[in-house]
């Protein structure tokens, strides 16, 4: 039974990545390593969960939150409670908004940006929060 989900990423500019998702996205600090060859850092991101979707699926959720296809096969959604305000704030510190915020069939609202670093997010705050 898998007890942890881990998404490593590995980023052309660590310092600024790791600001961005803990000072900016506010993910706190559990662990972090550093050499003088690498560094590592292991953020907390709430509870996880792993979304598998086919070419249709994807391309249903970026017209939804975009307008186009445009994310890669990765793609981080991150539950928040207020996605636009979330977004604005990333956005400060060097995200690029992509699509929204909409609201998705299922109620939800959506903003979808791009971290610094590359990384598609999507922002989402419940229909029932």
């Amino acid at each position: 039974m898998v007890k942890e989900l881990r998404i490593a990423l590995t980023v052309e500019n660590y310092a600024e990545a790791l600001a961005f998702y803990r000072d900016v996205l506010g993910l706190p600090l559990l662990e972090e390593w550093n050499t003088p060859e690498s560094n590592g850092a292991l953020l907390e991101a709430g509870r996880a969960t792993l979304e598998i979707f086919d070419e249709g699926q994807a391309a249903m959720v970026d017209e939804i939150e975009v307008g186009r296809r445009v994310a890669g096969t990765v793609r981080f959604a991150l539950e928040v409670d207020d996605s636009a305000a979330v977004a604005e704030e990333l956005e400060c510190a060097g995200a690029q908004r992509l699509g929204g915020p909409v609201e998705t069939p299922w109620g939800d609202v959506n903003v979808r940006l791009q971290a610094p670093d590359g990384m598609q997010l999507t922002l989402f705050t419940a229909a029932d929060a």
